[in-house]
């Protein structure tokens, strides 16, 4: 899922040449990817609920990798090429809603206490690593022809669907999924009890995506046009904070286990580190000291991501998790899908008022984490530590 975004963002000044198209147009294919997605997501996420995991990804898989050929077949061979590439970017987009986003419920249904906390760390990790790499990778593969992006998808997808074929094995005391309105009651129930800080949670994590890709949107234009560094060098730039980012995801994952305290802690130290770094920024137009100072926003963004994880994928029992961490994705590809036209149009704007917009909004998600974010709790053993206890499980 990752990759298929930021794998894109190297090859944008080439593909706008190409293409012989607007800034904002390149934008879109990352818009339409993330929004069909976003929209395809709670679909997805009951089916998994209703019938297994594995069912809902191998297709996605298969549909990922089509439409990333097609993408590809477009850019090298058709006339209008563009039309067809966006077209390829949506079943992209619908293929990765039964990714990433029912992978995190599976690893809820697979792993329990502690041991699920870490291993969302590595989730989160991974989602990172894939955002890592994928400028790295992008950049290469750009080196040969700007449309060489798209036929990456399909080589990918063959071998996580063989692994996932053959190594992911689903607990097989499964009970019968409920009644659709049973279902559904049940989830009105959830949201209506959990809501207010269940959506909150949500909205961190958006936000965490909206700023991470609107500025690697503007990094990558930056390095482009203002110290014309391409190619390699462009992608190995623009993983430095994707990998600060994933180291700390990691780290964090692998020490929060339940305590609902330091999560909630972690998660306010993060909005302030990205609200202190977007803020300082506007001082700062030199890549190296620019780089330094966006860090620590990818500092803050490992710290909250494990914990969002964390506090969603325990919100409800197995049997309505794949809806409810479905929805967290879709809420995360809209922040992926929003970033880079946002960004585009604040970028004409004010480079000033772009930083200053983003590090609002990030005190203000800060904020209602502070006042919102209160998680029904039970003291654990000699009273040290808050748990998370959920009503409906």
């Amino acid at each position: 899922m990752t990759l298929g975004n930021s794998m894109l963002i190297p090859i944008f000044s080439d593909m706008k040449s190409a293409l012989n198209i607007s800034q904002m147009q390149v934008s879109l294919t990352i818009t339409v990817f993330s929004i069909a997605g976003a929209i395809f997501i709670p679909i997805v996420g009951y089916l998994s609920d209703r019938f297994s995991r594995k069912v809902i990804i191998i297709p996605s898989l298969i549909l990922f990798g089509l439409g990333g050929l097609l993408a590809g077949l477009a850019g090298a061979f058709f006339s209008n090429a563009y039309a067809w590439i966006l077209i390829g970017r949506t079943l992209q987009g619908i293929g990765a809603a039964g990714t990433a986003p029912v992978a995190m419920a599976l690893t809820g249904d697979l792993f329990k206490g502690g041991e699920q906390s870490r291993v969302l760390g590595i989730f989160e990790a991974s989602n990172g690593l894939g955002k890592v790499l994928s400028p790295i990778i992008g950049a290469l593969l750009g080196l040969i022809v700007w449309h060489s992006v798209f036929f990456a998808f399909p080589a990918i997808c063959l071998v996580s669907l063989l692994l996932t074929i053959f190594f992911i094995k689903e607990k097989s005391n499964r009970q019968a999924p409920p009644p659709f309105k049973k279902y559904v009651r049940g989830l009105f129930t959830v949201f209506k009890h959990e809501g207010r800080w269940l959506f909150t949670v949500y909205l961190a994590g958006g936000t965490c995506l909206f700023t991470l890709f609107g500025i690697l949107f503007f990094l990558s234009d930056t390095l482009e046009t203002k110290y014309s560094i391409d190619g390699v060098w462009k992608g190995l730039i623009l993983a430095i904070p994707l990998l600060i980012m994933v180291t700390t995801s990691y780290i964090t994952g692998s020490k929060i286990g339940k305590n609902f305290e330091k999560i909630k802690r972690l998660q306010l130290i993060g909005f302030s580190l990205m609200t202190l770094s977007y803020a300082s920024l506007i001082f700062f137009e030199k890549i190296v000291p620019f780089l330094l100072v966006l860090a620590f926003s990818s500092i803050g963004a490992g710290l909250i991501l494990p914990g969002v994880n964390s506090l969603i994928t325990g919100a409800v029992g197995k049997e309505r998790r794949g809806f409810v961490t479905s929805l967290y994705g879709s809420v995360r590809f809209l922040g992926v899908a929003l970033g880079p036209p946002i960004f585009s149009r604040l970028m004409e704007w004010s480079r000033t008022g772009m930083f200053f917009s983003i590090a609002a909004l990030t005190l203000l998600v800060g904020l209602l984490i502070l006042l919102l974010l209160h998680v029904k709790g039970k003291d654990g053993e000699k009273n040290t530590k808050t748990k998370i206890r959920y009503k409906y499980v």
